[in-house]
Parts: structure tokens; C-alpha cells; sequence
């Protein structure tokens, strides 16, 4: 996936490469695998056991040799998954196919989803070289900022105008009530990471005023397209140097047919500004509230522009972009009051679920944007 990506200062736990040291690294059954893919046609080469990419709070991803070249493994992490999340036969589906069309998403090479193996589906796909940016280092992309921002507008807008019938995607989920259906989704979502969580098992407060509040809107259907519906600057490679230069699109599982806003909503509310409240600010996913990067009612007026859609109902959106994001980390919490991690990281997040609701409630009442 990517050689360079950037190691946050004190992470002990990462190399100088983006990849975990061994003893941080989740193990998994290579003898098996190897022994898997040996009946499928492909040589797996090891020792060395493949290294795990740090980074990210969900799937797992690991650098192996087959075939005498480097190819990437992913598989969901251990535990129950929330509905619709992870999903490597869709991720699957959509990068054995997409590349055609949008190269910069990697080809898929090989899906297994015989848990048997390691005790989760799986695929692997090709390796792209880069850097991933995380956190808010930008290195020698200080000063690019604007360019920057342009360059993950039009890559997004480049992915709504692929044509999914082009490319045997035309059935890919299911866009008619699209927005009613994600509306219902995230709330359904809400509720069962809450209920693992808190003592009276229902969601917090502000999350029940936003549901309210979308549930009460009228908002129709637009156009269809895929939908990678997670984009933002970690899940984009760029290619070393600057200017920036994209290099590849990561994390597909999620990946459907719908409404192109709600994709772009997904990407604004990780688009963070200066004069944001702190649970904003923990998010650390984009360097955008250095100086440099445009707010975020810039970044619509460009998307709007680079796609010529209309955006004038595009608090809708805004509000349910943000309702998903606080219950991503709804969800992740609830991973780590099972005990299904022990990362340190997932401590805090229940926490930062409850400020991004908080401060969806400051967007609906038109105090923020």
C-alpha cells in the first residue's frame, strides 16, 4: 500500500517505513495462508513474515511477496463488525473491476472467503508506492495547501463521473431511497454501539435531536454514482515530490451506488478548521486547520464548481455526514468496551463521538459550519 507513510512523533510502535514492529503487529497463520495459495497458483513467499501497515482503526493490511512481487493482504479486524462495514467480497468485487476506469484505485488479484484460512475473508490486491499523510505533517507539501485541496476535490469528482455500468458495477448496492435508507442506517448503527455502552443503552441525547432532525427533512434522491463513501487525505496515496500527485485510493469495502454528496459530506466532516471544538481537533485524519487549507464552505463552492451539481441543500448532507461520523467512533468505543481491543487509541473515542454530536447540534442551529 504505501512505503512511506508518515510516523506520528513518540510512536515507538512504528517504523521509519509506516509499518508496525513485530510485537505490535497482529499475527496471523501464514503457514495457512501460504498453504491457500499454493492451491490457488500462487507461490507466497516467506520467511521474512510479512509486516503489518500502521495506521487506521479498522482493517488490517499486510506487505507479503507472491509471486515474486509485493502484493497487499486485507482482512477485516477481529471481532463482531458493524452492518455493512469491512466488507472484503464487495471491496473485492469493486477493485477487480474499477481499475479500468479510475486507475487510481489498485487492481484486486485474489479473494478467499473461507474463514478457515485466517479466521476472516480476505483479498490481496497490487502494492502502490507513495506516501500516505497523516496527522499534520506535510513535510515538503508546506505551501501547497491549495493545490493540495484542489487535487482531493477533483479526485473525488473524477470517481463520481465513472460510469458504473462501464464497468459491470451497475448493480453495485442500492440507490433508489438512498438518503432515507442511510438516514435509518446510521440511526440503527447509533443504537446498537450504544447499547454496549452506556447504562440506559440509548444513544446520547444530541445524537436523538440530529436523527430528529434529518428524519424531519424532505430531501430527494439525486443522481446516482459510486460512492467510495470513507475518502479523505489518509485513504489517498500521493506520489513523492511536489506539486502533489496522486498516486492511488485506498479502502474500498464500503464502497456503493448513491447520492455523490453524501459521498462529498462524508469527506467534509473530516475537514477540520482552526476555530473547531476539541473533539474536532482530536481527529488528526487531515492537516487541514493548518494555515493554507481553505475552510470548509470554500471546499463546496469547489466541489461545486469541478462537478456542476447543485449544493444549495447541501446542509442535509452536511448534518448527515457529521451524525456518521460520531458513530464511526460510536462504534469503534463499543469495540473496546467488548474487550475486543486493547489498543490504547479506542479509549478516548467514545468521547470524541460525543463532542462530533455536539457539534453536529452547532450546524443544524446554523452556529457552525
Amino acid at each position: 500500500m504505501t512505503e512511506n507513510a508518515t510516523k506520528t512523533a513518540g510512536d515507538s510502535a512504528v517504523d521509519a517505513d509506516g509499518f508496525l514492529v513485530a510485537e505490535a503487529s497482529q499475527p496471523q497463520d501464514w503457514e495457512k495462508l501460504a498453504g491457500h495459495l499454493k492451491t490457488r497458483g500462487f507461490a507466497f513467499e516467506h520467511p521474512p513474515a510479512p509486516r503489518q501497515f500502521a495506521g487506521g482503526l479498522g482493517n488490517l493490511n499486510y506487505l507479503l511477496r507472491v509471486d515474486g512481487k509485493p502484493v497487499v493482504l486485507r482482512r477485516p479486524p477481529p471481532g463482531s463488525l458493524p452492518p455493512g462495514a469491512n466488507d472484503m467480497a464487495r471491496e473485492y468485487r469493486v477493485l477487480s473491476r474499477l481499475w479500468r476506469e479510475f486507475p487510481l484505485a489498485p487492481r484486486a488479484l485474489h479473494f478467499c472467503d473461507d474463514e478457515a484460512i485466517l479466521g476472516k475473508p480476505f483479498f490481496m490486491m497490487e502494492h502502490r508506492t507513495g506516501r500516505v499523510i497523516r496527522a499534520e505533517f506535510l513535510g515538503d507539501l508546506v505551501g501547497h495547501e491549495p493545490a493540495l485541496s484542489q487535487l482531493l476535490v477533483d479526485v473525488l469528482g473524477a470517481l463520481h463521473a465513472v460510469d458504473p455500468a462501464a464497468i459491470g458495477l451497475e448493480e453495485l448496492g442500492r440507490p433508489q431511497g438512498f438518503l432515507e435508507r442511510t438516514v435509518a442506517g446510521w440511526n440503527k448503527r447509533c443504537a446498537i454501539a450504544s447499547a454496549d455502552i452506556f447504562d440506559d443503552k440509548l444513544p446520547p441525547k444530541p445524537a436523538r435531536e440530529i436523527a430528529a432532525w434529518l428524519n424531519a427533512q424532505r430531501i430527494p434522491d439525486s443522481e446516482v454514482t459510486l460512492l467510495h463513501n470513507d475518502y479523505k487525505l489518509d485513504n489517498v496515496m500521493l506520489a513523492e515530490g511536489a506539486p502533489p500527485k496522486a498516486a492511488a485510493v485506498f479502502d474500498w469495502d464500503q464502497c456503493t451506488r448513491g447520492d455523490p454528496l453524501f459521498d462529498f459530506a462524508t469527506f467534509l466532516s473530516y475537514w477540520t478548521q482552526a476555530d473547531d471544538p476539541p473533539a474536532m481537533m482530536k481527529l488528526k485524519q487531515m492537516p487541514t486547520r493548518l494555515t493554507g487549507f481553505p475552510a470548509r464552505r470554500e471546499v463546496v463552492e469547489m466541489y461545486a464548481k469541478a462537478s456542476g451539481r447543485d449544493v444549495s441543500d447541501f446542509l442535509f448532507y452536511r448534518v448527515l455526514g457529521m451524525l456518521k461520523l460520531g458513530v464511526i467512533f460510536l462504534q469503534l468505543y463499543a469495540r473496546y468496551c467488548r474487550g475486543e481491543t486493547r489498543d490504547p487509541r479506542y479509549a478516548d473515542l467514545g468521547a470524541m463521538g460525543d463532542g462530533i454530536f455536539d457539534f453536529t447540534i452547532e450546524i443544524v442551529q446554523g452556529r457552525a459550519f
